[in-house]
């Protein structure tokens, strides 16, 4: 399991519910859920940021103002930037990413969609990703949002997990196989 990959707690449900109400109750649903995408593409690229949240050595303003600060410069909507300030300063800066996770969950379920996580050895192309949201559509009778990321060990195909299922169509795992059966014979 990757660290991405976490079990979200008590705490990022509580978090993540009152920021679908909030965002709900000042219609702003759709913004918050493009900003909350946005977050988490920038603590997915940056250790830096992954290490501000996750250090207790940081003083509880620093966080809130190193956090705030990079809100405002990824130009992030008013709502989103106060509940990352809010959150940093109720100390729970660490709880920040699994928040944005549940949030996503609890977004997607309320929409009747499924979030799928596809780790792919190179990045997908526009026609990739709409042909893969389509046949995940079709598959599973719902609405399908997609978590794209990059893992190039993979070395061609891709991986798709979606709660508890796992399909995995990568090269890696098709050579393994090969190699256990010709052990084998």
């Amino acid at each position: 399991m990757s660290d991405t990959d976490v079990i979200t707690g008590e705490v990022a449900s509580r978090y993540a519910a009152a920021l679908y109400e909030l965002a709900t109750d000042t219609k702003s649903l759709k913004t918050v859920e493009k900003d909350i995408k946005t977050l988490k593409s920038l603590f997915a690229e940056s250790a830096d940021l992954r290490h501000l949240i996750a250090n207790p050595v940081f003083a509880t303003e620093d966080k809130v103002a190193g956090l705030v600060a990079v809100a405002k410069k990824a130009k992030l909507g008013k709502v989103a930037t106060q509940f990352v300030g809010t959150v940093a300063q109720n100390q729970r800066a660490s709880d920040l990413v699994n928040i944005l996770s549940a949030f996503q969950d609890l977004a997607a379920r309320k929409r009747g969609a499924l979030i799928a996580k596809v780790t792919s050895a190179k990045k997908l192309t526009a026609a990739e990703l709409t042909s893969l949201k389509a046949s995940l559509k079709k598959t599973m009778g719902r609405p399908v949002d997609v978590e794209t990321q990059i893992d190039p060990d993979l070395l061609g195909g891709f991986v798709v997990r979606m709660g508890s299922r796992l399909y995995d169509h990568s090269l890696k795992t098709k050579l393994e196989d090969l190699r256990l059966a010709l052990k084998e014979v």
